[in-house]
């Protein structure tokens, strides 16, 4: 590097770095809004879009895990479903709501009790076929279903930042919400919180303080 090159390389200005949280949470109107999208499309494509976001809501899975999951790895008697290599390479046990169980279990009626995976292709007459979705299909789903519902600038990851932040809300263990997650350490699962100024306001105000001094 001659001088004139060197003397434009460091007359580059440094590149500020955003501090802020990437994504965000999802509302409960918005959810609803993509799950009520898929309800109303009667054919195969509904039932399984809509499982797919029950799985993402209901167990806050990146869509690696949910694409890997085999129908052997849901269990409805006991809510369960078994993430296989995980991000790590970790093998972890979630849960669904019972609401999500119903959800998935009309999608499994539909697509059959074949072995293979549980979310899969639909081909364009209609016919489910057994091939697993790849993340970038999870994607073109939730994008198509997002602007049915007029839902904008949503992630699949935003399901696990809104599953995250509303168990730490509703007061499970930080280190119960890292094992569902499955995060490598506490610290991580923090900074997946997106629950804003109304939680934290909620919860100084649990604070036991004594009241101002009473006019005698």
């Amino acid at each position: 590097m001659d001088a004139k090159d060197f003397a434009r390389a460091v007359d580059i200005k440094n590149v500020k770095v955003s501090k802020e949280l990437q994504g965000r949470a999802l509302t409960e109107k918005e959810i609803t809004a993509l799950m009520q999208v898929c309800f109303d499309d009667p054919t195969p494509t509904g039932f399984r879009d809509a499982a797919l976001i029950a799985i993402l809501r209901g167990a806050g899975l990146r869509r690696a895990e949910v694409v890997n999951l085999n129908l052997s790895d849901f269990n409805s008697t006991n809510s369960t479903l078994k993430v296989w290599g995980g991000k790590g390479g970790k093998d972890r046990t979630v849960y669904l709501p019972d609401a999500a169980i119903g959800v998935v279990s009309d999608w499994i009626d539909v697509r059959g009790g074949g072995a293979g995976p549980l979310l899969c292709h639909i081909n364009k007459a209609g016919y489910v076929v057994l091939r697993k979705l790849t993340p970038q299909a999870v994607l073109f789903i939730l994008q198509k279903r997002g602007e049915q519902a007029g839902v904008v600038d949503f992630s699949a990851h935003d399901f696990r930042r809104t599953f995250i932040s509303e168990l730490l809300d509703s007061g499970a263990d930080i280190s119960t919400v890292q094992r569902l997650a499955g995060h490598a350490s506490p610290e991580l699962t923090a900074r997946y919180d997106r629950r804003g100024e109304q939680t934290k306001r909620r919860a100084v105000q649990a604070l036991s303080i004594p009241g101002s001094r009473k006019k005698r």
